[in-house]
């Protein structure tokens, strides 16, 4: 059996394939990013699924599509971490953007991610080539949940955000600055806690000052992430992640004042791992 997984920082999303490439099981675990993530919370998180306490043992390969394994370090500390859980498998662990080219096509293009996070890299139709290596939510990920949900806080207090929003966003969230302040600089998982906020911007109804905000967030990750790659005026730029999905709009808009040529834009790419991976058991 093989175990396939798309793994972000907020939650990780894991499918399990029998041999004839059908859909034995579905499941979900908290995020295992292990450049953010103590090793003690991965384990933990492995632990308490209970639908892998049942094939830990019986699992022969493992695939692992995760934020946080762009760098040699945390992915051999992940690597290392899935090997003792499943102790019979042959396990791989490779860096998100696989799985989002995956998702999207099988031919040369550019694919971005914009989910908590965000990356991009260029897909040759085999290979990925991250040539701007991510470092994370506090130097990076524009146009990720993160980013945004920084720049709603930010606008909240130095009392930019427009009163009638601002208001708003006092009732869905606390806005206490002694809670914020311990969410972002004590307890675990600040990017995801940050991402939180984004989902304000993007669920309700868009005004002029949610346009403005991802019009630049959109710009600043084009401009850093996309055009320093030569081959984003040539092939098209794909998307993958809720940011994008729900932001649609805003990345058309975008990609038509850089003269981008915009291709899928795709929520979740778990069932594009799933038919890259049935085709390398030669199923369809």
């Amino acid at each position: 059996m093989i175990l396939i997984a798309d793994g972000g920082s907020t939650k990780a999303d894991w499918i399990l394939l029998d041999a004839k490439g059908e859909v034995a099981l579905k499941t979900r675990t908290g995020g295992l990013n292990p450049a953010v993530f103590p090793v003690d919370l991965l384990n933990e998180r492995l632990s308490e699924n209970e639908d892998f306490q049942k094939i830990k043992e019986t699992v022969e390969e493992v695939y692992f599509y995760g934020a946080g394994c762009g760098t040699p370090k945390p992915t051999a500390l992940l690597k290392s971490i899935f090997e003792s859980f499943f102790i019979n498998a042959k396990v791989v662990v490779k860096e998100d953007t696989y799985a989002a080219a995956y998702a999207v096509t099988n031919k040369p293009g550019m694919v971005c991610i914009l989910g908590t996070g965000s990356n991009s890299c260029y897909f040759d139709g085999k290979n990925v080539d991250v040539r701007i290596p991510s470092l994370g939510y506090i130097l990076m990920d524009e146009a990720s949940g993160n980013y945004f949900g920084k720049k709603l806080i930010r606008d909240y207090y130095y009392k930019k955000m427009p009163k009638e929003i601002a208001k708003m966003f006092e009732e869905q969230f606390n806005v206490d600055a002694d809670i914020i302040k311990n969410n972002i600089y004590k307890e675990e998982n600040p990017n995801t806690y940050l991402a939180n906020f984004a989902e304000f911007m993007l669920k309700n109804k868009r005004t002029l000052y949610f346009n403005k905000v991802l019009h630049k967030g959109m710009k600043e990750f084009f401009k850093n992430r996309i055009l320093p790659y030569k081959e984003s005026q040539t092939v098209p730029v794909h998307f993958v992640g809720s940011i994008a999905f729900f932001a649609r709009d805003i990345i058309e808009d975008v990609a038509k004042y850089y003269l981008v040529d915009l291709g899928n834009i795709v929520r979740r790419p778990i069932d594009g791992l799933i038919k890259h991976h049935r085709e390398l058991m030669n199923l369809k």
